[in-house]
């Protein structure tokens, strides 16, 4: 698929995320990217469930998924969009998450939701990208934020 402007639409499956990141379970926090557009744009998916192991703490009666990992799978679907912009040259060993700001929770995430990350690129100077995130659950924000992150070849 074609955009106007020539740039193809991408998506990259579970496969293809655990070659761009060196996260696994349980910190693997994005399922699918299922479009992506050079480094620029994308839509990363996390399907919430109730056996992941946050949940046996956060809260057992009540589970809510908690803030930090929202803000993880933001970080990680930038990640894997800066990797993939990178694989033509060296491959960078890591990413690091530098900043995070801005962040607003505005509902909480329960094991059934589908957690739809839209990560929008703000900035990118040398080795380090600026995202600005959307965490969307049935088309409402839940949570957004600022994220930086720098990319090292070791």
């Amino acid at each position: 698929m074609e955009e106007a402007a020539g740039r193809t639409i991408e998506s990259y499956d579970i496969r293809r995320l655990l070659d761009l990141l060196p996260h696994r379970y349980p910190m693997m926090l994005v399922d699918r990217i299922v479009e992506a557009r050079g480094d620029e744009y994308c839509v990363g998916i996390k399907n919430v469930t109730f056996n992941e192991p946050q949940f046996q703490g956060h809260f057992p009666d009540r589970p809510v998924m908690p803030g930090v990992l929202l803000i993880e799978g933001m970080a990680q679907t930038a990640g894997a969009l800066c990797v993939a912009s990178q694989m033509s040259g060296e491959r960078p060993s890591v990413v690091y998450l530098m900043t995070v700001d801005g962040v607003k929770f505005r509902k909480p995430v329960v094991p059934g939701d589908q957690l739809r990350y839209h990560m929008t690129r703000v900035a990118h100077r040398r080795n380090m990208w600026w995202y600005r995130g959307e965490a969307m659950v049935d088309g409402a924000l839940v949570c957004e934020a600022t994220i930086s992150a720098m990319l090292v070849t070791e």
